[in-house]
């Protein structure tokens, strides 16, 4: 198995990037994994670049009034705020919240404080408060619905780096977290190297039938493709893909 910490292999991340979460769910359904999609987390803004990052967790449970609060916490001891600082560059932050977004589960000054640290994107299947200034954020954001009070009134941050659920999905340390403008898909680490190729493929195989759609081909026999498509298929890839509104470097198929 691999570190937990251990950053995400250049050549996977740069696949990844190209594969939407609908083929990755795909590709995972074909390998027997049925729920990798989150269920109701939506980019807090959507129409940034697709998001793609090791997970490192962090576990909210319900707080105390005798342990939380608002005016007592200290950004040296609190692990919220000590997460902030901790968590690699090139990972993805997501936060089990237990769905629950009547409090946030962070803000946008902890969110630009990850930004200028390198980390890839944070999810929630809460909410996050100061949602419109982390929409403007470079760094991709995910969460349930917006939450402008304060993470004590719901949550106290009790741990990091163990296994978690979000979005009804079971999330652990490592696991290979992908984002885009129709949410997360999470995809177990021992196989994003084969998931990542042939999502890619299955990717380049449907540009190829949306070009022979748009000039105005039946769906019989092109999608799915038979093996007479396949082999035209091919023969386009030869051809330079022509037509193609994706796929121009070879070397990433």
């Amino acid at each position: 198995m691999p570190e937990r910490s251990q950053a995400l292999e250049a050549d996977i991340a740069q696949q990844l990037r190209l594969a939407s979460t609908a083929t990755l769910t795909t590709i995972l359904f074909n390998k027997g994994l049925r729920n990798v999609f989150m269920q109701g987390v939506r980019p807090v803004q959507p129409g940034k670049a697709r998001m793609v990052g090791p997970a490192y967790t962090l576990r909210m449970i319900p707080c105390r009034e005798d342990i939380d609060s608002l005016f007592e916490r200290d950004s040296r001891t609190d692990l919220q705020r000590v997460t902030t600082e901790t968590v690699p560059a090139g990972a993805v932050l997501v936060i089990d919240s237990r769905g629950d977004a009547a409090g946030a589960s962070g803000g946008a000054l902890l969110a630009l404080r990850m930004q200028v640290r390198g980390v890839a994107g944070i999810v929630t299947d809460g909410g996050f408060r100061d949602s419109p200034e982390i929409g403007m954020l470079d760094m991709p954001a995910f969460h349930s619905a917006p939450a402008a009070p304060p993470v004590v009134v719901r949550h106290h941050p009790e741990d990091v780096q163990l296994a978690i659920a979000c979005g009804g999905v079971s999330v652990r340390p490592g696991d290979i977290i992908v984002g885009d403008d129709e949410g997360i898909v999470v995809i177990p680490r021992a196989m994003a190297a084969e998931v990542a190729r042939l999502a890619v493929r299955k990717e380049d195989v449907e540009d190829f039938i949306a070009v022979e759609l748009r000039a105005g081909r039946p769906v019989t026999g092109l999608y799915p493709p038979d093996d007479a498509a396949m082999r035209q298929y091919e023969a386009w890839v030869e051809r330079g893909r022509p037509g193609s509104q994706h796929f121009q470097d070879e070397s990433v198929v």
